[in-house]
């Protein structure tokens, strides 16, 4: 394993990151803000509680998996989209450096930014409501494991996207209304039985279920059952970016 390689892709990476850092962390705090205002405010006072939680703590989970999930995706596709962009990428693959290698430098920086936005969103949550973790090492574990697969997802659309409008396409037609739709702001349990059983086929839901359990200790589907969406996921994302690297597949073709 070329450590050294890992290295440098990460840091390049992070430094990129930390040159915005200001905006990367107003940006977070002012969205989370606004949607407390508006979902918590005028939402949430026609609403008690949901599942013996506040309607503003219930919706913190959801709030900062949705930052994650864009913001893992964003992050990766841009990191590996832009070196090909410019060519550069040329330059990578004739490097001493395996395809896993990069992989990890890639997907290992944007995971650490989404962490990094998903603690922020946290700590200004503790601003507007009181939050109690009922399973802070669970809570620790899925975050990890879902910044880690999206950013593999964002990494396959980066390879993928002929062009910057392609590049954003997926995360805002498709992954933001599925964290919308998935039990963001809502319980699955408040839905008509028929919609209950069309949300199953979302699999956002078993994350956010997944993810809202370790806060609340209650969830919409079975904590098993999220667990092993996320890992099954995570292993399509795997098995998609070998075939990427051992064919070629729009980086050399």
């Amino acid at each position: 394993m070329n450590f050294i390689a890992i290295s440098a892709i990460y840091k390049f990476e992070m430094a990129r990151f930390f040159r915005t850092m200001m905006q990367s962390i107003i940006s977070p705090v002012i969205s989370t803000s606004l949607y407390f205002v508006v979902f918590g405010a005028a939402i949430g006072s026609r609403i008690d509680n949901v599942e013996g939680v506040s309607y503003g703590s219930f919706i913190v989970p959801g709030l900062i998996m949705l930052s994650v999930m864009t913001q893992a995706t964003s992050n990766a596709s841009f990191g590996i989209y832009f070196p090909k962009f410019i060519g550069t990428i040329y330059e990578l693959l004739s490097a001493p450096v395996s395809f896993l290698e990069i992989t990890i430098g890639y997907v290992g920086a944007a995971a650490t930014k989404a962490m990094f936005i998903g603690m922020i969103i946290l700590g200004t949550a503790y601003m507007f409501v009181d939050i109690q973790i009922a399973h802070p090492a669970a809570m620790l574990a899925f975050l990890v494991l879902t910044c880690f697969s999206f950013s593999l997802l964002g990494f396959i659309i980066g390879i993928w996207a002929g062009n910057f409008e392609q590049l954003q396409l997926i995360p805002l037609l498709i992954i933001t209304p599925l964290v919308f739709l998935g039990g963001s702001f809502y319980s699955i349990t408040m839905l008509p039985p028929v919609w209950q059983s069309i949300t199953m086929f979302n699999p956002v839901v078993y994350l956010i279920s997944g993810f809202r359990w370790s806060f609340f200790g209650t969830a919409d589907v079975g904590i098993g059952l999220s667990l092993f969406a996320i890992a099954l996921f995570t292993a399509i994302c795997l098995g998609a970016i070998w075939w990427i690297f051992r064919t070629g597949w729009r980086i050399r073709q």
